[in-house]
């Protein structure tokens, strides 16, 4: 039996760390013995099956009054501990200060380390202190997993050599969903509300759409991320007397009822990873514009014209442009909902674990070659 380790933070939820828990729990249904290595645990977490083992590898209540340096070592020590005592096929890391800890702990050993990025790497992996550890550490590794051509192209060839982009999985709940007759005059968005969704740049570009389209509304579903972007929304809101037709919906456990009511869906990022909400929402078959962001996630998923429209970033002119051409144009909307539904093809959980699954076992294969 083949042996697989993930190493994260925890499994609170989160985009990381649900594709770690789909992963961890697919891996095991297929006969692996499965290792989640987390440095500590958190309430609303991901759900493991009996049959995957969690270690705790994070710092142990004797650390806590250690310094910063102190406490950075101790956790590679127990994850060093960690893969000596399991001693893995292989160990796969997920996000940044994950993938210092894993090649640090095991890049000298004989277990493969797969490290994984899960963001823009600009802004995330070239500060001085990451550029010291990316030319140290990284070339300790057996692989890398990238989730767009962007990321890929950020890093050196040593690592592009032995990487693969995989995509993430989508909910299958948003697959195959059942769409009104007749639709709402809406615009519709769900994401969180943060700074980097730029949900600001939205509401403002809508605030022209209505202009020209007086009987549309925007509708914006997500939580408060509790950093200012809804009080910023608000003012937006108030200031336009936009309340009748700009509407902060909240968190929703029913988007896949509530997306598919609008005409449109509208995608505003700054920078993203792979935005799992442009993903549901091209799942879900909707006509699409999105900010084309770094580091590529909506231009990896989508080709302008073809399955959506792709605008540039912090443009509102052009965001507006796109909103009121899928508007009017309702037989372009409908051919790029179509199109976009396609993506499920290649984010449904069997074909993303199967990428998976070929790649650590290609990994695995070489490393029994040595």
């Amino acid at each position: 039996m083949k042996t697989i380790a993930f190493h994260l933070n925890c499994l609170v939820q989160g985009g990381a760390e649900r594709v770690v828990s789909n992963l961890a729990n697919q891996f095991s249904k297929e006969g692996y013995k499965v290792y989640v290595a987390t440095e500590w645990e958190d309430e609303n977490e991901f759900k493991l099956l009996p049959e995957v083992t969690r270690v705790h590898v994070g710092l142990r209540a004797e650390d806590e009054k250690k310094n910063r340096i102190t406490k950075f070592f101790l956790r590679v020590k127990y994850l060093k501990e960690f893969v000596k005592t399991y001693h893995p096929d292989v160990l796969i890391a997920f996000a940044q200060r994950a993938n210092y800890r894993a090649l640090m702990a095991a890049g000298n050993s004989d277990v493969p380390v797969v490290i994984s990025i899960r963001t823009d790497p600009v802004g995330h992996y070239d500060a001085f202190s990451d550029k010291v550890q990316i030319k140290w550490l990284f070339p300790k590794a057996a692989g890398c997993v990238f989730q767009t051509t962007g990321q890929k192209e950020f890093f050196k060839p040593y690592l592009q050599d032995n990487s693969t982009i995989i995509l993430n999985p989508v909910n299958p709940k948003y697959f195959g969903v059942t769409h009104p007759e007749v639709k709402e005059k809406t615009v519709v968005h769900h994401a969180r509300l943060v700074d980097f969704k730029n949900q600001p740049m939205l509401c403002r570009a809508f605030i022209k759409v209505h202009e020209k389209h007086p009987d549309y509304k925007l509708k914006i579903y997500g939580p408060d991320s509790f950093d200012g972007t809804k009080e910023i929304l608000d003012k937006i809101i108030a200031d336009n007397h936009a309340e009748d037709y700009i509407l902060l919906m909240g968190g929703s456990d029913e988007l896949e009822k509530e997306i598919p009511k609008g005409e449109v869906y509208a995608f505003s990022s700054d920078w993203e990873g792979l935005p799992n909400s442009l993903l549901e929402a091209m799942a879900m078959g909707m006509p699409c514009v999105a900010t084309d962001c770094p580091c590529g996630g909506p231009r990896t998923v989508m080709e302008n014209e073809k399955n959506g429209l792709l605008v540039p970033i912090k443009d509102e002119d052009a965001l507006a442009a796109g909103l009121c051409r899928l508007i009017e144009d309702k037989e372009l909307a409908a051919r790029l909902g179509k199109e976009a539904a396609r993506i499920e093809e290649i984010t449904n959980g069997d074909a993303v674990f199967v990428q998976w699954r070929d790649y650590l076992e290609k990994v695995i294969a070489a490393k029994g070659k040595k």
